[in-house]
C-alpha cells in the first residue's frame, strides 16, 4: 500500500527534515517527492516569507496509518500547517455535468474505461437529453434536471443532495453551460472544475471560436480551472494550445478546440485525483508526474 501526504505551511526552517523522519520513523520509504516555496508579494526571495508546499508519496505496507496521521496532527501544530495522508491506489467518486457537447464527456468516460484516470463516475447531470443514451448504456444514472433562472435554487438542491447520496468528491463541468450560484460555487470551492476555451477575456460569450477566427487568431487553446463566484476567474489547474492558420475556417477552430478541450480536462481531473494540485489563493501549485 502507498499513501500521498501533501502538506502546506508557512515556510521555516527544518520542515523537510522533520517530514522525512516522522516518515521513517512510521516505516515509510519515500519513492516520489515535490516540493515548492511561494514567497509572498513585494518580498525577497531568500527573505523566506512566504508558503511552502510539499507532496510526498511513500510506500506504506509496513505503517500503521493511524500513528501516522496522528504523527502528522503533531506536525500540523508545530509548523502551522494543513496535511492530509491519503491512501493509494484510490478511486475518487465524481459527479459530471454536461450539457448539448459530449465532447469532454465521451473523452472522461473512455479514460475512466482504459484506466487512465482514477475516477469513478457516479452520476451525469445534465440540462438537456442528448447523452443520456450514451450514460444509460454503460449503467451510469443520468439525471435530466432543466435549469431556469426560476429554478436553479431547486436544482442546486438537488445536486447537493445527490452529491451527499453517492459521496462524491468532484464535480465535473464536462461543458455545462449553466452558471452555478455563487452559494453553490463558494460550498463547493477546490471540488468542482471547469473548460473553457482560452479566448477568454478576449471572446466571451456566444461562438467564439467563430468570433476568434474574424479575428484572425493564429493560437487557440482551453484551460480548466477551479469554480468559483467570480465567472471563470478560479484558479486554474491546466492549459493547453495549439497553433492554427488562416486556412482555418470557423468549424475547423471548432473541431480542434473541442479536442484540446478534452484532453485539458481529462488531465486536470487526473493531477486533481492524485492529489498533486495545492490552492494557494488566486493560484495553483501543481505538481507533474
Amino acid at each position: 500500500m502507498n499513501i500521498v501526504l501533501k502538506i502546506s505551511c508557512p515556510d521555516r526552517l527544518g520542515i523537510v527534515a522533520d517530514i522525512a523522519a516522522r516518515l521513517s520513523r512510521q516505516n515509510c520509504n519515500i519513492i516520489e517527492s515535490s516540493q515548492f516555496f511561494q514567497p509572498d508579494p513585494g518580498t525577497v526571495r531568500d527573505d523566506g516569507i512566504g508558503q511552502f508546499f510539499m507532496r510526498v508519496e511513500c510506500n506504506a505496507t509496513n505503517a500503521n496509518l493511524d500513528d501516522l496521521e496522528a504523527s502528522f496532527e503533531e506536525f500540523c501544530t508545530q509548523f502551522k500547517a494543513t496535511a492530509a495522508v491519503t491512501p493509494q491506489p484510490r478511486t475518487m467518486k465524481v459527479v459530471l455535468m454536461v450539457s448539448k457537447f459530449d465532447h469532454c464527456l465521451q473523452d472522461i468516460i473512455y479514460r475512466v474505461q482504459t484506466g487512465v484516470l482514477p475516477i469513478e463516475i457516479v452520476a451525469v447531470v445534465s440540462n438537456h437529453v442528448d447523452s443520456r443514451p450514451t450514460v444509460e448504456r454503460l449503467g451510469i444514472p443520468f439525471y435530466l434536471w432543466s435549469v431556469t433562472k426560476d429554478n436553479k435554487l431547486e436544482q442546486e438542491a438537488k445536486l447537493d443532495d445527490l452529491i451527499a447520496r453517492t459521496g462524491a468528491e468532484l464535480i465535473v463541468l464536462a461543458r455545462y453551460m449553466q452558471i452555478l450560484s455563487d452559494t453553490f460555487s463558494s460550498k463547493y470551492f477546490g471540488k468542482i472544475i471547469n473548460i473553457h476555451h482560452s479566448f477568454l477575456p478576449a471572446f466571451k460569450g456566444a461562438k467564439p471560436y467563430h468570433r476568434a477566427w474574424g479575428r484572425g487568431v493564429k493560437h487557440i487553446g482551453a484551460t480548466a480551472h477551479y469554480v468559483t463566484p467570480d465567472l471563470d476567474e478560479g484558479p486554474i489547474i491546466e492549459q493547453d494550445t495549439e497553433r492554427v492558420s488562416h486556412s482555418c475556417d470557423p468549424d475547423e477552430l471548432v473541431r480542434r478546440g473541442r479536442d484540446i478541450e478534452a484532453r485539458v480536462l481529462s488531465r486536470a481531473i487526473k493531477l486533481h485525483a492524485e492529489e498533486r494540485v495545492f490552492i494557494n489563493k488566486s493560484r495553483t501549485v501543481v505538481f507533474q508526474p
